[in-house]
């Protein structure tokens, strides 16, 4: 997989990292209560560059609203995902010149450009709704989704060899053949389930995170506010329990292998990033709900979430080729 990489490799490298820093930048944004630091959309205080003091609003902000740290935090993640929605542009310019004759890779980058687009819409109704849970976890969840059309998109562009050899590697014997398609669908299906369960501890995560800011706004103490959450937090738990678990079985399916001949190399070593970063994620979720609730525990709560889907992802579109 790892042969020399093309310029068109690198881009979507490139455009799937710098994604990936968004989310953490986002994760940032609603650390430190900057979500609202630019009170309308898209401008920051009426302007597209931000006033310099509270004496340069425009008459229709109230001076309270002004906070040049949190303003400036907000600006600036703002700003990040114009860098974000260039590169992904840049992705499908790319794309036409070197994959036009490769659907799956030409209009999955059509899509994830149009899918931004609707995510910058998105980000302008976050702050008209002054960052209400519900849509704060659809912007989130798109944002997650946006990241998985790169992550196709770059594994396709990688790995169009691999499947030449995958199928070159193929048992002859029809039985045999039978038997590993069996598993190979098996296993595509069960990956397939984890990075759906995924998506949907996330998204409950993030419904967690916004009862816990609520409760914050409302003067309940940072030790007590996960205790006001109630059931969706319990929901997350056990959601995160079974990922675990998951990962775990995976692995230790990837290690058994078929009856003759192991699973790829490849695929084994995903299966263990995964279940790493699974039982780092679940280690985390337990400190921040018996020791404290650390703004940095979690940003990097939401950014281990996000890379965890990531690597899953990764997995299930090798297990295509890898296994055909």
């Amino acid at each position: 997989m790892f042969h020399r990489l093309t310029s068109f490799q690198r881009l979507a490298l490139a455009t799937t990292a710098i994604t990936y820093v968004l989310i953490l930048v986002g994760g940032l944004v609603r650390a430190s209560g900057a979500g609202l630091g630019c009170p309308d959309w898209p401008r920051c205080f009426g302007g597209w560059v931000p006033p310099m003091s509270a004496a340069d609003l425009p008459p229709q902000f109230d001076p309270s609203q002004f906070n040049p740290a949190l303003m400036w935090t907000e600006y600036l993640n703002r700003l990040l995902g114009v860098t974000v929605g260039f590169f992904i542009l840049a992705t499908v310019i790319s794309a036409w010149r070197h994959h036009r004759r490769e659907p799956r890779i030409l209009w999955t980058s059509i899509a994830a450009v149009l899918l931004t687009g609707f995510q910058g819409w998105l980000g302008g109704r976050v702050v008209a709704a002054e960052l209400a849970a519900w849509i704060v976890t659809v912007h989130m969840i798109v944002a997650l989704v946006i990241v998985q059309m790169l992550l196709y998109v770059t594994v396709a562009a990688m790995t169009g060899r691999d499947v030449r050899r995958a199928e070159a590697l193929a048992p002859a014997d029809p039985t045999l053949r039978t038997s590993a398609t069996a598993q190979a669908v098996a296993l595509r299906t069960s990956l397939m389930a984890l990075v759906v369960l995924t998506l949907i501890q996330i998204g409950l995560g993030t419904q967690v995170r916004g009862a816990v800011d609520a409760a914050l706004d409302a003067g309940t103490p940072r030790a007590s506010a996960l205790a006001t959450v109630g059931a969706i937090d319990y929901l997350h738990r056990d959601a995160a329990i079974v990922v675990l678990v998951g990962a775990i079985l995976l692995v230790a399916w990837l290690l058994k292998g078929p009856p003759k001949g192991g699973r790829p190399i490849t695929l084994i070593r995903w299966s263990y990033a995964v279940l790493g970063l699974a039982v780092v994620q679940v280690g985390l979720g337990i400190l921040m709900a018996y020791i404290s609730l650390l703004p940095a525990a979690q940003v990097l709560h939401l950014t281990l979430a996000s890379l965890l889907l990531g690597a899953e992802t990764v997995l299930f579109l090798l297990s295509r080729r890898e296994t055909t």
